[in-house]
């Protein structure tokens, strides 16, 4: 009964704290990857691209590679982690452990339960955020205290990257088809958003394909924020981000409507 009725309430953060218990049992694991990351990222473009690559110019500002590059690889933790918390997780949570069964058999509704995954991805991709932050800073690629807003804006994109995550959900078969928008969505994003090269470089048909990627613009804020320069222009990036969180958060919950009520 509960998984037909529409009814939205503040019971949702229920769900969210269950999550988060199950997140401290092995926080050890969790903080690993965010922390070691981008040092092996750093590493590896700073040692070996940075003195093969001249200066980059975004907006009109040159600045060496691994400058350019270290702010993305916020955006890009951003997205994996939102959008792994909404695909991998969230299926093995309905399909395999059958939470989802379990809490619809409780007060809650499926749209508190399905906005609480969501929540849930965005709560890891700030924390994930936050890490990889505190790394980035001591090397020098975060000099800004605007830096500082990279965590709402980590918060808001993965929102984002959480209600696409769960639309792939609702439509994806089994487990093992999520190779599917990986590598056709998700990979293609972390290659041409502006995250290893301006989109400049990109040829001028493949320009407009990059620009019309949500991690192109969270990458944009990130960098923004990361080097001082958010402003007006800014608002663009926040905006379409926004667009995409309101076309794919109904699409999420009619889609998993769909599949869980019979």
């Amino acid at each position: 009964m509960n998984g037909a009725d529409p009814r939205f309430t503040s019971l949702f953060w229920a769900v969210w704290r269950r999550n988060l218990r199950v997140y401290r049992r092995i926080w050890a694991i969790n903080f690993l990857p965010p922390i070691l990351e981008p040092v092996f990222y750093l590493l590896a473009f700073g040692l070996g691209f940075s003195g093969l690559v001249a200066d980059v110019t975004w907006h009109g500002q040159a600045m060496g590679f691994t400058r350019f590059f270290a702010p993305a690889l916020l955006a890009v933790t951003v997205m994996w982690q939102g959008y792994m918390e909404t695909t991998y997780s969230s299926f093995v949570r309905m399909f395999y452990q059958k939470t989802y069964d379990a809490l619809l058999a409780t007060p809650l509704t499926l749209e508190e339960i399905i906005v609480a995954e969501i929540v849930w991805g965005a709560t890891r991709s700030l924390i994930a955020a936050a890490l990889m932050l505190a790394v980035i800073a001591p090397f020098g690629f975060a000099p800004s205290l605007q830096a500082l807003l990279v965590l709402p804006i980590a918060f808001f994109g993965g929102l984002v990257f959480g209600t696409l995550g769960m639309a792939t959900t609702s439509v994806t078969p089994s487990i093992d088809m999520f190779n599917i928008p990986f590598f056709l969505v998700i990979t293609p994003m972390f290659l041409f958003s502006g995250t290893f090269f301006p989109i400049d470089a990109l040829p001028s048909w493949a320009a407009p394909w990059a620009v019309a990627m949500p991690l192109y613009h969270l990458t944009e804020l990130c960098r923004a924020a990361c080097l001082g320069q958010l402003g007006i222009s800014s608002l663009w990036n926040a905006s379409v981000l926004l667009l995409v969180l309101v076309v794919f958060l109904p699409l999420s919950l009619a889609g998993m409507r769909r599949r869980l009520v019979r």
